[in-house]
């Protein structure tokens, strides 16, 4: 089951780990495997990953970061194919993401013996750059009937699906509010017409999807394995700089500046 009806599915670069993602969610569709346990083993790889950065086996990182970015997808997947959607399991899956995402950056400036604020600059910016597209890509799975298990504006803890308590989502959601508030809060004031667009040109979300976290850890990764580690943290600052072209081009294409637009 995809996230989008197929006449709206654009090219998600972030998205590379879809198919083997989905060959782990069949193979485990008739297991007692749940999309918890598939998000708990993916911290496992990314803490191995962390613990190969640490010891500077870059190519053996690499590869567990993809490894990782590959189950992140499939927790998902095997959560749709048993047809149980779980808010927390969204906000589990979240959380993970970010404190994974925060000791990978702190791992790169340890070793490059780097500066702690632009460590925590890059760790922002990349924070941005990830909620930027995934406020786009809610947004667009909202308005053309695609899984709406996530939600554009994260106010109030949702009702709890079938199988969850609603205390335990109550807790997630307060988990997931405390990590994510401050880099929706900061994207909302940047774009807070977004909602109202009614174009989203498929090429655009393509684009925009180089922000989307398995791209991200795939550039990480590249630049572990070419010897770039030093530039890994001045990197996703600079190229947080996009955040305002990708708004921009948002506002130009939904006021009818740019004429007619080519999916």
């Amino acid at each position: 089951m995809s996230k989008l009806p197929k006449e709206y599915k654009f090219l998600d670069l972030s998205d590379y780990g879809r198919q083997p993602a989905r060959w782990i969610a069949n193979a485990l569709k008739k297991t007692a495997i749940t999309p918890v346990h598939i998000t708990m083993v993916f911290i496992l790889a990314g803490t191995i990953a962390i613990a190969f950065i640490l010891n500077k086996h870059f190519w053996s990182a690499a590869i567990f970061l993809i490894i990782k970015s590959i189950l992140d997808a499939a927790d998902g997947e095997l959560a749709r194919v048993k047809q149980t959607p779980s808010y927390i399991g969204r906000y589990f899956d979240s959380v993970s993401d970010i404190i994974l995402n925060f000791f990978i950056f702190i791992t790169i400036c340890f070793i490059n013996e780097g500066s702690w604020l632009l460590m925590f600059c890059a760790f922002c910016a990349m924070q941005l750059q990830g909620t930027l597209y995934n406020y786009y890509y809610v947004i667009f799975r909202n308005k053309f009937n695609g899984d709406k298990t996530s939600r554009v504006f994260e106010h109030q803890a949702p009702t709890a699906m079938p199988g969850e308590k609603q205390r335990n989502v109550n807790q997630w959601f307060w988990m997931y509010n405390l990590c994510y508030s401050l880099f929706d809060k900061a994207i909302y004031q940047m774009d807070k017409k977004a909602e109202d667009s009614d174009h989203f040109p498929k090429w655009f979300m393509t684009a925009v999807s180089t922000f989307g976290l398995g791209f991200q850890l795939l550039i990480i990764s590249i630049m572990l394995c070419v010897g770039w580690v030093k530039y890994i943290i001045p990197f996703f600052i600079i190229y947080s700089m996009l955040i305002f072209v990708f708004i921009l081009l948002r506002k130009a294409i939904n006021s009818g500046r740019m004429g007619n637009y080519v999916d």
